[in-house]
């Protein structure tokens, strides 16, 4: 390798699920003396907050057959055509030495470029599953980075488990001390993913507003919902004397999960990737409609660990999450013991064993 600074393309799609892990991969990279771009679309953009200063970012023309009108997904090829095309001449003109894929149709443009030029190139699954881009791409990659182990993987194709990279501001966090809960004030963190949340917006509020008086009263929550439901969920929890913080995106989502004594949450990757961490007792809730019933899949690690209660979306009603919520914190020494079988599934060193692939990649 040159005297340069190496150059790092890191590209991801637009969900916390996949920007978390390129954020954590582009914190380890800069700090071992890298460029790092970011190759991501206005969607993805919305999580950039988070990112290093130093991390060049470019959004991307790509475009996805899930949404729009015929018309819409007829010009789908063109655009995504487009953005390869797009990638390849910046890739021309400053050469990288790895590009990574993260998942989603943002990544096209990085990785057909990658491909077209024979430049190294690998990708990192979160999932138990391949999500669609990830699937196309396996075959076309130099390394298969897996965070959830087993990864249904393509005949041929080899992946190395590395785990599911953290933020630094989790990782900061990591092991926090637990304190089980009693009868003092406790904070239970509900987080729903960027797809998917209304159904916990429709369900948790009430079955919180059933728990018994005595640990009701106790209770303070922050509840992630989307925007059209974040009125009528605030208001629920007021009209029900209920302590609560009602956002779309918490900021400081580490903070507030190392504080919390129960996490609800969706079966996320990278949610149960901060979850195992940080180590706490959950309640998660798969995504029925995830590709493939990915969240399923990522969420027996910890369940068969008993760091979580794992609840069905068809099974989800008001009298069984609030039951599941009172089975936590009426038994301390359980949720305790449910923290420490969560933090055992936590693989903190992800980042740095995919920092460790990508230098590899780079010495060819």
């Amino acid at each position: 390798m040159s005297d340069k600074q190496p150059l790092l393309v890191i590209a991801a799609g637009g969900t916390g699920g996949h920007m978390f892990p390129a954020q954590s991969l582009a914190e380890v990279m800069l700090r071992r003396g890298w460029r790092v771009k970011l190759s991501t679309d206005a969607r993805g953009a919305r999580y950039t907050g988070g990112f290093p200063h130093s991390v060049e970012m470019s959004t991307v023309s790509s475009a996805t057959f899930a949404r729009g009108g015929i018309f819409t997904k007829a010009l789908v090829p063109f655009r995504i055509l487009g953005g390869v095309v797009g990638a390849a001449f910046g890739m021309l003109r400053d050469k990288p030495d790895v590009v990574v894929g993260f998942g989603g149709y943002p990544t096209i443009p990085a990785l057909g470029a990658a491909w077209l030029l024979r430049r190294p190139r690998m990708i990192h699954e979160q999932n138990g599953i391949l999500g669609r881009v990830n699937e196309v791409f396996a075959k076309r990659v130099d390394r298969v980075a897996c965070g959830t182990w087993p990864t249904d993987l393509p005949a041929g194709v080899e992946g190395v488990h590395v785990g599911n990279p953290v933020r630094a501001s989790v990782l900061e966090r990591a092991g926090a001390g637990y304190i089980p809960p009693g009868d003092y004030p406790m904070s239970v963190l509900v987080i729903g993913g960027s797809q998917g949340a209304r159904i916990l917006s429709d369900v948790i509020p009430g079955a919180i507003a059933a728990l018994p008086d005595d640990l009701r009263r106790n209770i303070r929550v922050a509840h992630q919902a989307r925007d059209e439901d974040g009125a009528r969920v605030a208001q629920f929890y007021t009209e029900a004397g209920i302590d609560a913080e009602v956002e779309p995106f918490f900021r400081d989502v580490p903070r507030r999960m190392s504080e919390a004594q129960l996490v609800i949450s969706r079966a996320g990757a990278s949610s149960i990737a901060d979850i195992s961490v940080i180590g706490r007792p959950s309640i998660l809730i798969p995504y029925a409609a995830a590709a493939g019933d990915h969240q399923t899949a990522n969420s027996k690690g910890l369940s068969q660990a008993g760091g979580a209660i794992v609840i069905p979306e068809r099974k989800l009603a008001v009298e069984v999450v609030s039951e599941q919520i009172a089975s936590v914190l009426t038994h301390p020494q359980g949720a305790a013991q449910m923290a420490q079988a969560a933090l055992g599934q936590g693989l903190p060193d992800a980042p740095v064993h995919l920092a460790d692939m990508v230098e590899e990649l780079a010495k060819g």
